[in-house]
């Protein structure tokens, strides 16, 4: 019940009537806000944004071109007529084709999320989340199903705890610049290094290294992104950062073999799993999970490394031989869908100019009006409000802060802060309605 009043009184405070909150489980989307009729004003959001993203795909996508489908929601992104695919699906046989179909409600709606939220699990999420335990732990940990739900919980958080902080280490808006630098062998093809030192934040992928590379990709690192293969091998991934800093990010789950390395080598790394948003029809890949962790945390993100640029011929990586690559002309296509929303900017040997403007992309006013018109249509939780509260789903107490992290932290991420009311917001994969868990101050 103290949850509850806590709900309500934070809807009141907001000058809202009331919000539905389950105290165990989620609240029904339709309950929490049933007016999904657009205004005007909203329906004219929807059009300006596709009016400035079509000009700006024109004029910055090389090439692409982007139409408005047949609802407020749908674009296509097109390639040129003469452009090769080269790609072929592993299953099928198939060439990729040359046109992809995109939701910008649905992207607006939940990069705004993204930019809200925290991407990394905490022993706090689970515990929050209705049978966190029972039904989602186990599913971050290598062959979970054989733990039969976490019956034994103990044994659970004996294998998560070298990898589960108790609240989230890192903040939105806590970094002003950042840079993901991808592996493609197009950097090879630019000096973009001492630009990349540049940044306040730099997030490497896998088991890229800078060494010998240094000219191209620069020699600062801050994260690393690790997929399952990368993670199995934390003895190696250490060593490509010499001074044995980096924050290791693994957004797959922890296995036996990385809790041994961690504990016998030891990895003084710090080492954590990543919690993420679920975005439908976009493009997959450790680079997308990148770029949402960046977005997560910084004011702006920039990318390098990403294969974006015509005449695409086959994957390579800068450090070794060529690979099977994927779906790369998709993968373009959704990075300019991304850079014509405002949420990333594009470095790459076409686009080489540090200070290149993106010219037509949306104003932070149409972006904002969008995203509420889009929340509408889509049937979010708390669509049509300002208030970022009210696309919680699930609220409970927060568990204690480190006040002396808080007072350190940038004036962009104490404002954010407060505009939050001090919330923590974490995304819930594969939930209806895109509604989030959230943690509040006790008083």
């Amino acid at each position: 019940m103290r949850v509850l009043r806590l709900g309500l009184l934070l809807a009141l405070a907001s000058g809202f009537a009331a919000i539905s909150i389950y105290i165990t489980g989620l609240s029904n989307p339709s309950s929490v806000y049933t007016n999904y009729q657009l205004t005007d004003e909203e329906t004219e959001s929807l059009l300006s944004l596709h009016n400035s993203f079509e000009k700006c795909v024109s004029a910055n996508g090389l090439g692409l071109k982007a139409a408005r489908g047949s609802d407020y929601c749908q674009t296509t992104i097109s390639f040129p007529s003469d452009t090769i695919p080269k790609w072929k699906d592993p299953k099928t046989g198939e060439l990729e084709v040359l046109s992809y179909d995109f939701n910008l409600c649905e992207a607006v709606a939940t990069w705004e999320q993204v930019r809200n939220s925290t991407t990394i699990l905490t022993k706090e999420f689970i515990d929050s989340l209705p049978n966190g335990w029972e039904e989602y732990a186990w599913r971050r940990i290598n062959k979970g199903v054989q733990l039969n739900r976490c019956e034994n919980k103990t044994l659970c958080m004996e294998k998560l705890s070298l990898v589960l902080p108790e609240t989230p280490p890192y903040f939105p808006r806590q970094y002003g610049r950042c840079a993901v630098i991808g592996n493609s062998g197009d950097l090879l093809k630019t000096k973009f290094g001492k630009e990349i030192d540049g940044y306040d934040a730099v997030l490497r992928e896998n088991g890229a290294p800078t060494q010998n590379y240094t000219d191209y990709v620069g020699r600062k690192s801050t994260f690393r992104l690790l997929n399952r293969g990368s993670a199995k091998a934390l003895d190696k991934v250490v060593e490509l950062d010499e001074k044995r800093k980096e924050v290791l990010i693994v957004k797959t789950t922890i296995h036996d073999i990385m809790n041994k390395m961690i504990k016998e080598l030891p990895i003084t790394n710090p080492v954590y799993l990543m919690l993420g948003a679920s975005f439908g029809s976009a493009a997959k890949g450790t680079g997308l999970k990148a770029l949402e962790f960046a977005l997560s945390m910084c004011d702006s993100v920039d990318m390098y490394g990403f294969t974006v640029d015509p005449g695409y011929k086959e994957w390579t990586r800068y450090f070794s031989e060529s690979r099977q690559g994927h779906t790369p002309l998709h993968g373009r296509a959704y990075y300019q869908m991304m850079e014509c929303l405002g949420l990333i900017k594009i470095h790459s040997p076409m686009r080489a100019d540090p200070n290149r403007v993106i010219k037509w992309v949306p104003s932070s006013r149409i972006i904002r009006a969008a995203r509420i018109a889009s929340e509408k249509l889509l049937r979010r939780v708390g669509a049509g409000s300002e208030d970022p509260l009210r696309a919680c789903s699930i609220i409970k107490k927060q568990a204690k802060r480190n006040l002396n992290a808080l007072s350190n932290l940038r004036k962009a991420a104490l404002d954010h802060l407060r505009y939050v009311k001090s919330t923590t917001m974490y995304p819930l994969e594969h939930n209806p309605g895109h509604g989030l868990l959230c943690t509040v101050p006790t008083d």
